[in-house]
């Protein structure tokens, strides 16, 4: 307990949720750190796929980043009108369940879990192979830097949304000043001379233009892709904002675009201008800054600072799949305990999930951002169409004032979001979104195996006002297992005398010198409670007591069946393994049975 408040903190009381809400400069560090950083992998990403076709095809980088930027401003702006329409959050998920019914947005739920798991995974990923950019004796060590760094920020949002900013603003923040500086320096060296680009390749790209094929710049462009994710982030976490918290989350994704599509469209030009290149140790972010500014201290500012963006860009899905994952369980989709606040105001559970198959893709993957890069994105393009159309339905359903406006906004959205899934499904298929499109059907049939479940308690359970009232036991009996007779055995025989009931203890019998001394022992300490003595040929204690309570419940219908089982607490925690096994199988075998209820006697050590 002290070890979880060193590294948790106390607890806060509910009254207190108010002061954990965010500020809209916090509120950018805590949702939006996922989607600015993709800028320091998205361009890779996209060169990625076209270099190795050949090196001239590297100037359509600049055609594909403006595309993805053009549905960047689209997605802001739909997303914006979601923000406004829905303002106690729930992104996707509720968007669609809510228009188009179930199956839609358990689908967009299951896309999104996908996606903030692997958002998590590449995210790290992405940040450890930064740091190992500048130092490469530490590439040997990737995966177990990842999962060090995972359950780092998972033990920071374990502390709280607004401590979670607060640590996570700093490097943030210094991530878009340091690649602002950065570009802003090489555009001067460009203008000055003072940086030679890269030479130009007019004919190869004339060549290229003839013979590059449309699925590789679909390809390309799906790989690109992976900056607009954790855009959708924001729209999920709308109560966590200060009031007005609709305006503050609006504000708050328009400024996220603006700052991701000018690093997004900066780096893409830069690194061609440069005539920048993939590398397997390096990325492409750490060859632009080491051409701009060198090895000196503002290279590894560079470096050090898009490690931190990208390991911290985790938190954005920290933030984003516990709130998704309440209210899937509010709904009944999920466990009930995954709805409820931990003692730190913030959703334990879900994070602790999350931060468990993070690090179970980082270690299966061996922390390798470009095999986990084609599982990434298929299941937020398709939540991001499915959030669309939900809207479009609904403005048709509700109208009002400018709906029409509305309409066109979410139309286009749907449309370029569908055409982007498709691309992206296609294009990554055989890399690996097989596996995506594979899991989401899965997910899908697990939540609804949940809501039955919960459905079918709910109905056992209910009491129906026009039917009677469950009939009641006529009589209870109340059976102590005994091993002995001492003082814990005695104790419960006390508890058990207090409480209405006809009692018995009952000891096995598997050795009948053992059994004639105890026999004697109950005759002066029983207090007259009638001892069951019964016969085990094979000597198995368990059983027989089982088989016993089975013949009660069998011959009386209309009884209960009370089983107090008496307990030794030693005084040190290590000292269980020696005591109580048998008492932990009875449990384990009794807690199914109608009509039969566990009591435990505790009698506490003291050395």
């Amino acid at each position: 307990m002290l070890l979880k408040r060193w590294l948790v903190g106390n607890p806060l009381k509910t009254a207190q949720a108010a002061h954990q809400r965010l500020s809209k400069r916090l509120a950018l560090a805590v949702f939006s750190s996922d989607a600015l950083s993709s800028v320091a992998y998205a361009t890779e990403e996209i060169l990625l796929v076209l270099v190795p076709a050949s090196l001239a095809f590297a100037h359509f980088s600049i055609p594909i980043s403006l595309m993805i930027i053009l549905l960047l401003g689209i997605l802001t702006l739909s997303y914006s009108q979601i923000i406004f329409e829905y303002p106690d959050g729930g992104g996707a998920y509720i968007v669609s369940k809510s228009n188009l019914g179930e199956w839609p947005g358990l689908t967009a739920a299951a896309s999104l879990m996908i996606d903030y798991v692997l958002t998590v995974a590449v995210s790290v990923a992405a940040g450890i192979a930064a740091i190992t950019s500048a130092v490469p004796a530490l590439f040997p060590y990737r995966t177990v830097l990842g999962v060090m760094a995972i359950i780092l920020v998972l033990l920071v949002n374990l502390r709280g949304v607004r401590e979670s900013g607060k640590v996570f603003a700093v490097p943030t923040y210094l991530f878009i000043g340091g690649l602002l500086l950065m570009l802003a320096a090489g555009t001067y060296q460009l203008l000055f001379g003072q940086l030679m680009p890269a030479p130009a390749q007019n004919m190869a790209t004339q060549t290229a233009v003839e013979s590059i094929s449309v699925f590789l710049l679909l390809r390309a462009f799906s790989s690109g892709c992976t900056a607009l994710t954790g855009v959708e982030v924001i729209s999920n976490g709308v109560p966590a904002f200060r009031p007005p918290e609709p305006k503050n989350a609006a504000i708050t994704m328009i400024t996220m675009a603006l700052v991701l599509g000018t690093l997004f469209l900066g780096i893409s030009t830069m690194a061609y201008q440069l005539g920048i290149l993939p590398k397997d140790d390096e990325t492409v972010i750490s060859q632009v800054a080491r051409a701009i500014f060198g090895e000196g201290p503002l290279y590894y500012l560079i470096q050090i600072s898009t490690m931190s963006i990208l390991v911290l860009a985790a938190n954005s899905a920290f933030a984003g799949f516990p709130r998704l994952a309440s209210l899937l369980a509010r709904d009944g989709y999920m466990p009930h305990q995954m709805e409820l606040m931990g003692d730190r105001l913030v959703f334990s559970n879900g994070i602790l999930i999350l931060g468990v198959f993070s690090c179970l893709l980082i270690i299966l993957f061996n922390g390798d951002t470009h095999a986990l890069i084609p599982l990434y994105a298929v299941g937020v393009f398709l939540s991001f169409t499915l959030s669309q159309i939900g809207m479009v339905r609904r403005w048709l359903n509700k109208r009002g004032p400018h709906w029409r406006k509305k309409i066109a906004i979410n139309g286009i959205g749907a449309i370029a979001t569908a055409i982007a899934t498709t691309i992206i499904a296609s294009t990554k298929f055989i890399h690996g979104a097989w596996i995506v499109i594979v899991l989401i059907p899965i997910l899908i049939l697990m939540f609804q195996g949940i809501h039955a479940h919960y459905q079918a308690v709910s109905e056992q359970i209910l009491l129906d006002r026009r039917g009677s009232r469950p009939p009641m036991p006529q009589r209870n009996i109340v059976i102590i297992p005994i091993s002995g007779v001492n003082r814990a055995i005695i104790r419960a025989v006390d508890y058990a005398r207090s409480r209405p009931g006809e009692v018995r203890a009952v000891f096995v019998d598997v050795d009948p010198e053992a059994t004639a001394r105890l026999e004697m022992q109950w005759a002066q300490w029983g207090c007259g409670v009638t001892l069951i003595v019964l016969p085990s040929p094979y000597r198995s204690i368990l059983n027989s007591v089982l088989d016993y309570v089975e013949a009660i419940l069998e011959k009386e219908p209309d009884t209960w069946v009370t089983v107090v089982l008496p307990e030794i607490l030693p005084a040190r925690w290590w000292q269980n393994i020696l005591h109580n096994q048998r008492a932990l199988l009875l449990k384990a075998s009794l807690l199914f049975k109608d009509r039969v209820i566990l009591t435990d006697v505790p009698f506490h050590l003291t050395r």
